[in-house]
């Protein structure tokens, strides 16, 4: 049903607080568009920082793995602005 990995739907589903199924369906519909892949690596970041934050360095370091892969996917992520 999407591109994202199965690491990529946890990552918003844990940021989004939703069903892995609802994270998947909202990420499948955020890769179509350069902003919805900003949108996606700001969550991921978001989750690294809660992560290291409390403490969870495990954690924090396989979001970062996660990160690096979904913006080597899509470069296009690396834009820093998001459009409202």
């Amino acid at each position: 049903m999407t591109d994202l990995t199965e690491e990529e739907v946890e990552a918003i589903a844990e940021h989004e607080h939703c069903h892995e199924m609802v994270a998947m369906e909202l990420g499948h519909c955020l890769v179509r568009t350069e902003e919805g892949v900003v949108r996606i690596r700001h969550m991921i970041t978001e989750d690294i920082a809660m992560a290291r934050a409390r403490g969870d360095s495990r954690r924090a370091e396989k979001l970062q793995v996660v990160h690096d892969r979904f913006c080597e996917k899509y470069p296009r992520a690396l834009r820093s602005e998001i459009h409202a």
